[in-house]
């Protein structure tokens, strides 16, 4: 079976899946005849929620250190679980995330989790804003793996450590890893030893198809972005950063000299008022 196929089999299962819950769920609220509240919502209308992405070989606690300033200021925060299952299905799956939330919404993306939020966030009125991490920022067709190669500097190439996997039904896919003796040098390098180590252990795999998978629409054509680029980032190339972050007409960019590419984790501040300025800029 050809990667097309495999890809069909894949959708079609979740599709299926979808309708059953969807079906349930409609019985529930014939029920109860009464239609169900967004589950995410908040009562301080002069904040917007605001939505952080995570990306490849990390998870949602790697914001931990952001949530905690934007709750101190006020606001509603959220950081789901990214898949890293592919483009269409990530930013398929953080797009039903945005649905379920009353109001406005600051939508963040590190890394990954940038190309995600770019495809995620269309169509979606609430959302007012697109900060972008040390992120991919892609425009419509463009795959990620070619944005990488746009400019040198990049050490993930190098770092990757490919593990086959297998499904349910039987398909089979790649899933990337970091090697554990790169994963602090391409990935977190301003941060120390012993954390990295810990993050390294408990890294989630991002799955090879992500990178063969074209962005479908844009979102940052319009809606209004930000981004910060990390000075130091091994990753994702500086360059490329910057290259991105004017071309998607960013209103501002921050740079952290010295930052890895998890620089909202080395650079919680920063990164934190970053979003501040984007909810300030579009209110």
């Amino acid at each position: 079976m050809d990667v097309h196929k495999k890809k069909k089999t894949l959708r079609r299962g979740i599709i299926a899946a979808g309708a059953t819950a969807t079906a349930a769920a409609a019985v529930l609220v014939s029920t109860a005849s009464a239609a169900p509240a967004p589950l995410h919502q908040h009562t301080d209308a002069a904040k917007p929620t605001v939505v952080l992405v995570h990306g490849a070989w990390a998870d949602g606690s790697g914001w931990n250190r952001v949530i905690k300033r934007l709750q101190h200021d006020g606001y509603p925060v959220i950081a789901p679980a990214n898949p890293l299952r592919g483009v269409a299905n990530d930013s398929s799956y953080i797009a039903s995330v945005l649905k379920s939330i009353k109001g406005p919404i600051i939508l963040a993306g590190h890394s990954y989790g940038g190309t995600v939020i770019t495809n995620a966030a269309v169509g979606n009125p609430n959302v007012k804003a697109l900060v972008y991490i040390a992120a991919f920022v892609p425009d419509k067709g463009e795959l990620q793996g070619d944005l990488l190669g746009k400019f040198p500097g990049s050490e993930i190439p190098d770092a990757i450590n490919p593990v086959p996997y297998s499904t349910a039904d039987g398909t089979t896919g790649t899933d990337l890893y970091l090697k554990a003796d790169k994963f602090r040098s391409a990935f977190a390098g301003d941060l120390p030893v012993s954390t990295t180590r810990l993050m390294e252990a408990a890294q989630r795999p991002f799955t090879a198809a992500g990178f063969e998978e074209p962005t479908k629409a844009a979102g940052w054509h319009d809606i209004p972005s930000f981004g910060l680029v990390a000075g130091a980032d091994k990753a994702i190339p500086p360059a490329l950063q910057r290259f991105e972050y004017k071309r998607a007409g960013a209103k501002k960019v921050v740079e952290v000299p010295g930052a890895s590419h998890v620089a909202f984790i080395s650079h919680p501040g920063i990164t934190t008022k970053l979003i501040e300025q984007a909810d300030a800029a579009t209110r």
